[in-house]
């Protein structure tokens, strides 16, 4: 099957402390009391590796996304960007924030691209789509055993972007933000992964997804150097992504101002080279 949409896509979540009486039997309401024990317990299962949550016990506060149309001619891609934005309401409901998705991409029918999204972004997205019953027959059972969100080395499907360039773990898994700073992108602006739950508890759903929207716009523009790499669009092609890209960010920048921070940044990192000239 040959797409013709690129869904560029991340998540945030926070641990979900409502399941932690379920879990271990630890009935304190207290959230941070629940936050601990939730901790104390994957330390344990961890054997003292990690206190991070297992899939099933992260609860989904941001899905941000990129769409681009895409063209194919002679064997090399063009995309041509639609839209950057996150999913939900202003007052965070994950059961709409995961029903929204779900429908969207059942519609839409998408290439994915993500950087973990097989290790961790959808994996979460299944478990939290499962805890609210919510369906996704395409994502399930398109394609067929080779051809297939299923299948690791369908990029044609989905594409994540940490398997290909670690070769399927063969070479060490980079970080976005590592990558980034070699390639001239803004990486982490500001926050990281660590702050979401603070900030969620304060109340800035709106910060938590602009940070989002800008690991979006990372992983596309990683996409972008990455198939140029392979062959799979030209030069030309790449570089009319990104003004399209910057066309973008500029126009809107004024109403959403993390997108003009992202820019400053992106020209600060490459050195105000935004285009790659032969």
């Amino acid at each position: 099957m040959q797409h013709k949409n690129l869904f560029v896509f991340d998540i945030e979540t926070v641990p979900d402390t409502d399941v932690v009486p379920n879990l271990t039997g630890f009935t304190n309401p207290d959230k941070d009391a629940r936050f601990a024990e939730l901790e104390r317990y994957h330390m344990e299962v961890s054997g003292g590796r990690s206190p991070f949550p297992r899939h099933p016990f992260h609860k989904v506060v941001a899905i941000s996304f990129l769409e681009a149309e895409i063209e194919t001619l002679d064997s090399q891609e063009e995309y041509y960007l639609r839209e950057l934005r996150s999913g939900g309401e202003p007052n965070f409901d994950e059961f709409q924030l995961l029903e929204g998705f779900f429908k969207y991409f059942e519609q839409l029918r998408p290439r994915l691209v993500s950087f973990n999204g097989r290790g961790f972004d959808l994996p979460v997205l299944k478990y939290r789509a499962m805890v609210h019953g919510i369906q996704s027959s395409w994502l399930h059972q398109a394609g067929d055993k080779w051809n297939s969100y299923g299948s690791r080395y369908s990029l044609n499907w989905h594409c994540d972007l940490i398997d290909q360039l670690s070769d399927y773990g063969a070479s060490t898994r980079l970080k976005l933000s590592e990558i980034c700073a070699a390639l001239g992108y803004p990486g982490k602006i500001g926050v990281d992964g660590t702050k979401v739950r603070e900030m969620v508890n304060n109340g800035e759903i709106q910060g938590v997804r602009n940070y989002c929207e800008m690991d979006v716009l990372n992983t596309y523009l990683l996409y972008l150097r990455f198939m140029l790499h392979r062959g799979t669009m030209r030069i030309e092609s790449y570089n009319r992504a990104v003004a399209d890209l910057i066309t973008l960010i500029e126009k809107e920048s004024k109403s959403r101002p993390h997108l003009g921070q992202f820019i400053e940044a992106w020209g600060q990192a490459s050195g105000n080279k935004f285009l790659i000239t032969k």
